[in-house]
């Protein structure tokens, strides 16, 4: 009965989301949020717990590992992934991680950060790394399909794909869209119209966000706003307090038969670990776990739990 009642609240008065939203740390501090707790509940899997979070389903995996996403134990207790490390890149418009599949939005004259998750191109159409800007606003997008994407729909469903696909319910743009000055014009950040693919490597190079998601983001972002996409795996910060911080991601598989990838440390990254006050064991177990979340690695600091 409760059940049923919850359902009918949710139909009769609808709410829209609006991403997670954390206070904008000094400059001298890259951390962000805190890590949330959830215990799972029974019909509970890990696709309607990363949106009730709005966090990506991938990133809930690493998270917890140990975990079955599809069959969770009720009862199992989840580490939710709103801690994290602002990624090292100037702190304006919009900018998206892939390889933490998260678009952060930093509003101009407001001490506030937007994380969305997002879904970003599959292995073979992966979304470019890019610095550029909002080159327009599309309600109610069409959508036409290049003729690979039609090529590869008919090889792989044996469907038809229609030259030019009009707003509605079976758009896959969703129904707002925004259009980055890169190359054509042909990236967009857009919505969707279907249930899954947020936080994960499903587009064909767009970013995608959810139905949710990118209405608010569009109804607050302006054309020649800049966009920032970077592919950033390791993030590391040293925070006022003195904590030593590192955060790793899994790096983005370039092909399909090679899914695990080395992790790659740029200069900045290795001069952080050189340092006299690191613990190394724990850095490589870091690395090792990739498991998205801030992790300490100094020695004579703890991080708060």
């Amino acid at each position: 009965m409760m059940r049923l009642l919850l359902w009918f609240i949710l139909v009769v008065f609808p709410f829209t989301s609006v991403a997670n939203v954390y206070p904008l740390p000094d400059q001298n501090s890259r951390l962000i949020g805190e890590v949330q707790k959830h215990i799972v509940q029974k019909g509970e899997y890990f696709q309607t717990i990363a949106k009730d979070y709005d966090v990506g389903i991938l990133e809930l995996m690493a998270a917890n590992p140990d975990v079955d996403p599809f069959l969770p134990k009720e009862g199992t207790l989840l580490l939710i992934p709103t801690e994290m490390l602002l990624p090292d890149v100037p702190r304006e418009g919009v900018v998206i991680n892939l390889a933490e599949l998260r678009l952060y939005y930093f509003p101009k004259g407001k001490q506030k950060v937007y994380v969305f998750p997002v879904g970003i191109g599959k292995i073979g159409s992966e979304t470019p790394v890019m610095v550029t800007k909002v080159k327009s606003r599309i309600p109610n997008p069409t959508w036409t399909p290049p003729a690979s994407i039609r090529k590869a729909h008919l090889e792989e469903r044996g469907e038809v794909l229609p030259a030019v696909v009009k707003p509605g319910p079976d758009n896959p743009l969703g129904k707002f869209a925004i259009q980055l000055a890169y190359g054509r014009g042909s990236y967009l950040i857009h919505g969707t119209n279907q249930k899954f693919g947020i936080g994960m490597r499903v587009s064909a190079g767009c970013i995608r966000l959810s139905p949710d998601n990118i209405e608010w983001l569009f109804h607050h972002i302006a054309q020649g706003e800049k966009v920032t996409v970077i592919n950033q795996t390791v993030k590391t910060a040293t925070e006022p307090d003195g904590r030593k911080l590192i955060e790793v991601h899994s790096p983005l598989s370039k092909s399909k038969e090679k899914q695990i990838q080395v992790v790659n440390l740029s200069k900045k990254d290795r001069k952080f670990m050189d340092q006299y006050d690191i613990d190394t064991n724990t850095v490589d177990r870091t690395i090792m776990q990739q498991s998205g979340l801030p992790v300490n690695v100094g020695l004579f600091q703890s991080l708060s739990q």
